[in-house]
């Protein structure tokens, strides 16, 4: 019996392919049979991508934050668990904008190539460029005005209106939330199989996905011009993502768990680093879970109360590193065509992708799907999907990683603010040192 290819591969396959046919093209003369018979096949693809996110984001926020209901019962360290997930997630975020600022993945390109293709794929004028003066008059508030819809049915029909959208999930699972479960159980289960529907309904999505890469890279190679700067904004991109992903691993979660919970950096490592090579290899943080709760509990000395709580709620809304990727991915793009992004992009930008990573499907090349959505967002050519999609199946891997180590860091934190962090026989990281 053949054994399956995996996703990964064949996503793969198509990128190499696709970067074939379109360097081919450009040496016998098909660019207009690639734009003509090929390009509108990765076309389809983006706009299924496009016509899942709405339903996707509100979905699994809703199924994401109505799971921690717990917290009526256990409101103390639910409150800081949630506040410690926010917080972690909003770093890495920071992280992200602060990384591609500096390296500018994108600056591979000429401002000539930059505006070419701003001029191909950016040809409506951004509605935030048409009332320049009137932008200036505006309140400092109105990002948090144009959060809240008028009409949520206008608002999930519009895919730039994605704020909207989140802030009512947001509302409508806090409501689920807080009423007794006999009342909402119906609605509850009601979203939990919509979930499942949607996960399967990106699972049939993502089998095209090597078609759809193939076809969208190919056309990118023939609007480049088969420019060697494409492939050199590739690897600046990888290097910028891979710098996030590593700077939150080996510095950012050892030092915050040295610092307020007293274990040793390199202690924290070598602990949690089974946990890692599991999620590395699975690229599930759910699957992971067994593996993560054992390193906490018995290396890290968290108590089982603890482990238990928050770990299960980190699997389904912390995404530290689904955040950190998707500030990096949105920026990266709108750098390569060119297109300027002022602060309430930014301020958009940020906000989404802290959010959007709680409803993030645990599936692999999920947050892809989160991606089109903050783009639609800050009004960027869906085109750059394809500049992300080709690299993203062997990134996601180090995401899931960051993950299950945020979610890890969070629980040590909690359990040292409960008195619930034993130093233990078997815990040999955590720091015993004596009081003067």
């Amino acid at each position: 019996m053949m054994k399956k290819i995996p996703l990964m591969w064949k996503i793969l396959t198509g990128l190499v392919l696709g970067i074939l046919w379109g360097l081919i093209a450009l040496s016998i003369g098909l660019e207009k049979f690639t734009y003509d018979w090929i390009k509108p096949w990765g076309t389809i693809f983006i706009n299924l991508l496009k016509l899942i996110a709405v339903p996707l984001v509100f979905v699994s926020l809703v199924v994401g934050i109505s799971t921690i209901s717990e917290i009526s019962r256990l409101t103390r360290i639910g409150l800081r668990t949630i506040a410690l997930f926010l917080t972690t997630s909003l770093i890495a975020v920071l992280i992200g904008l602060f990384l591609v600022h500096i390296i500018n993945p994108g600056s591979a390109f000429s401002e000539e190539k930059q505006t070419e293709l701003k001029q191909k794929y950016y040809q409506d004028t951004n509605p935030k460029e048409k009332p320049a003066g009137t932008q200036q008059e505006k309140s400092p508030l109105q990002l948090l005005v144009d959060m809240v819809p008028d009409n949520i049915i206008q608002a999930a029909s519009d895919n730039t209106r994605m704020l909207q959208v989140i802030f009512f999930a947001i509302i409508f699972a806090v409501s689920l939330v807080l009423l007794p479960h006999g009342k909402v159980s119906v609605v509850k289960y009601f979203f939990a199989g919509l979930n499942e529907v949607i996960m399967k309904l990106i699972d049939i999505i993502m089998v095209t996905a090597p078609f759809g890469v193939f076809a969208l890279i190919s056309s990118l190679v023939v609007d480049f011009s088969g420019d060697v700067d494409l492939f050199a904004a590739l690897g600046l991109y990888s290097i910028t993502y891979i710098t996030g992903m590593f700077l939150l691993i080996l510095l950012f979660y050892p030092l915050v768990t040295g610092l307020f919970a007293g274990t040793g950096i390199l202690g924290f490592m070598r602990a949690i680093l089974p946990a890692q090579m599991v999620a590395f290899t699975t690229s599930s943080s759910a699957a992971t879970l067994p593996v993560t709760k054992e390193q906490v509990e018995n290396e890290l000395g968290v108590s089982q109360k603890i482990s238990g709580f928050v770990l299960p709620i980190g699997v389904t809304i912390n995404m530290d590193g689904t955040s950190c990727y998707l500030a990096i991915a949105v920026v990266f793009v709108a750098q390569v065509f060119g297109i300027p992004l002022d602060l309430v992009d930014q301020l958009t930008i940020l906000l989404m992708a802290l959010l959007v990573s709680i409803g993030a499907p645990g599936i692999p090349s999920g947050s892809i799907i989160m991606l089109t959505a903050i783009m639609a967002s800050v009004d960027l050519p869906a085109a750059g999907l394809a500049l992300i999609i080709g690299v993203d199946r062997p990134l996601d891997m180090l995401r899931t990683v960051v993950n299950i180590t945020g979610d890890s860091t969070v629980a040590v934190l909690v359990a040292k603010a409960e008195g619930e962090l034993k130093p233990q026989s078997t815990n040999a990281f955590v720091s015993t040192r004596k009081k003067d």
